[in-house]
């Protein structure tokens, strides 16, 4: 369907890949991975001919359509949500109304060889809008609006009233919708909670029959989707058959052959090399020495790439609070609306969290998470009931907001600084570092960040400061895979009580103890894991 075949490709000094080759097969499931800054949207971007390569060969089958979701879902304006979501299927809509006009001229008489031209063109016409699921196109679009959470009574509502993250949805909607040939997916869970997940994943499994190619930071998307991965790294491609699991272990056990051939290579050429300095003086031994000179400059040397460092970084214990951390007595909170009607988000919730609590707070899209955090972080109050911090307690909040109070003039090192004054720089070197901060990475400035990095920023303020209860709100946002990783460990270790959100379902699984979910404004306490709470609720089993 799509070749690319030796392909070159350079941006300024720096060489992404070269003389890479890889395939997208119809039908396939493929994982684009590598570090950031390798090249994978430079491989979005060359297979829809937004950029070009510096050499080799792309070839494209005929009449193939690609759909590309990226995180840029430029302007947004004029339309509903389900038109915008329609619009985006153009070439679709644009066939309905020419079949619609030569059903129309076919009524009226004509020669016979006329209307056997007509009749051929629609026929060319008519197998095209069938290709691209044309008779379907308004039912399509209505159910990938609504799996991606915007219902039917939202459809109608102009694009410009939904925030960042909707809009997103809308986008990734269009794209969907379209049902392209190939589709291109970048971060596609990004804006997503775990419903919006979950029924993409059915989506692409039960629904489209298309090639896929991808990027996630979503460990289990990965898992569940892709059935094969296409690494870029070390100026290289890559492919593995297999899902993101599979891929780690492959990887890993490829580098091993690889430093194991290395080693057996440097071996044989420090003997040769050995016996050249020995005997190259020697007239009697001089065929022998030029025919060895010449053996060892004709082997190709294995090259060892470089290696991702990965940093352990050991917190210093928290202060030790109370046992009781928190407590909640008929708490409940609502939003007053504009129209002055209050709109309950939870109520009548009371409990107890406990020292060295891990705690998911999980629900639908909109069920209010993220206000009962505020609520507990004292971000704002509550509209009614009693919620208390119990004794020494020390508490840290992360929310996406969190990103906005950094000073965009302070280097990534100042703010961290900044937030441990008492500290040596060794000590801040090394927190950098657990977030993936090394060299000169440190001095780079706030405004320069990319979103993952301003995160990864804010976390490392936080598990700076002397803590013992962190109230995080989508933490993983932002984050790739080995930064989740980071995040994960750092968070297991945490001797602390921690109560989060997060859409992260790998995350949730391997951190939390206890799970509170909050349904139609209740909340309602699970003394278990993740797993536990997926076994006993009736949420999707994910």
């Amino acid at each position: 369907m799509i070749h690319l075949s030796n392909i070159t490709k350079q941006h300024g000094s720096q060489v992404l890949f070269r003389d890479a080759s890889f395939q997208i097969l119809p039908g396939t499931r493929n994982g684009l991975v590598g570090p950031n800054g390798a090249g994978k949207t430079t491989i979005f971007r060359i297979i829809t001919g937004e950029e070009e390569v510096d050499g080799g060969e792309i070839t494209c089958a005929k009449r193939t359509t690609i759909g590309y979701f990226s995180q840029d879902a430029g302007e947004m304006a004029g339309r509903s949500a389900l038109a915008e979501v329609m619009a985006g299927s153009a070439e679709t809509m644009r066939l309905a109304a020419e079949l619609k006009e030569m059903e129309a001229a076919m009524c009226v008489p004509r020669s016979d060889d006329d209307m056997a031209a007509l009749l051929e063109r629609y026929g060319v016409a008519q197998e095209e809008f069938e290709h691209r699921g044309g008779y379907d196109l308004d039912t399509r679009a209505q159910t990938v609006l609504t799996g991606l959470g915007i219902g039917p009574d939202r459809f109608d509502h102009p694009v410009e009233s939904f925030s960042g993250g909707w809009k997103m949805r809308i986008n990734l909607a269009k794209i969907l919708t379209l049902k392209p040939d190939v589709l291109l997916l970048d971060e596609p869970t990004n804006h997503l909670d775990v419903e919006s997940i979950i029924w993409l994943e059915e989506w692409l499994a039960n629904d489209f029959d298309g090639a896929l190619l991808m990027t996630s930071h979503d460990r289990d998307f990965m898992n569940r989707i892709v059935t094969r991965i296409i690494e870029v790294a070390n100026k290289a491609v890559t492919t593995y058959g297999g899902n993101y699991d599979f891929y780690e272990r492959e990887r890993d056990i490829r580098r091993e052959q690889l430093l194991a051939s290395h080693r057996r290579q440097q071996e044989m050429l420090a003997k040769e090399e050995e016996f050249i300095a020995r005997f190259a003086a020697r007239a009697s031994h001089a065929t022998q020495v030029q025919s060895r000179v010449k053996k060892i400059d004709k082997i190709e040397r294995i090259e060892i790439p470089p290696e991702e460092r990965v940093v352990r970084f050991e917190f210093s214990e928290p202060p030790r609070s109370g046992d009781d951390v928190v407590a909640m007595e008929g708490l409940a909170k609502s939003w007053q609306l504009p129209d002055g009607r209050e709109h309950p988000v939870f109520s009548g919730v009371s409990g107890i969290i406990r020292r060295q609590n891990k705690i998911a707070v999980v629900g639908v899209n909109g069920a209010g998470k993220s206000t009962f955090l505020k609520v507990l972080a004292g971000q704002t109050g509550q509209t009614a009931g009693h919620v208390s911090l119990g004794a020494n307690v020390e508490l840290g909040y992360f929310s996406q907001h969190a990103m906005d109070i950094l000073d965009p003039k302070k280097t990534v090192f100042e703010t961290v600084q900044a937030a441990m004054p008492l500290a040596n720089i060794g000590v801040i070197r090394n927190l950098l570092g657990a977030f993936l901060f090394q060299g000169d990475t440190v001095d780079k400035r706030i405004e320069n960040l990319s979103g993952g990095e301003k995160s990864r920023v804010v976390l490392a303020t936080l598990l700076a400061r002397p803590v013992n209860f962190l109230v995080l709100d989508e933490p993983t946002n932002h984050l790739d895979i080995r930064s989740r990783e980071v995040l994960l460990g750092a968070l297991q270790g945490f001797g602390g009580t921690v109560v989060l959100v997060s859409h992260d379902r790998h995350f949730l699984r391997l951190l939390v103890d206890r799970v509170f979910e909050i349904d139609h404004g209740e909340m309602r306490v699970y003394e278990g894991n993740y797993e536990y709470y997926l076994g006993k609720s009736h949420a999707v089993v994910s």
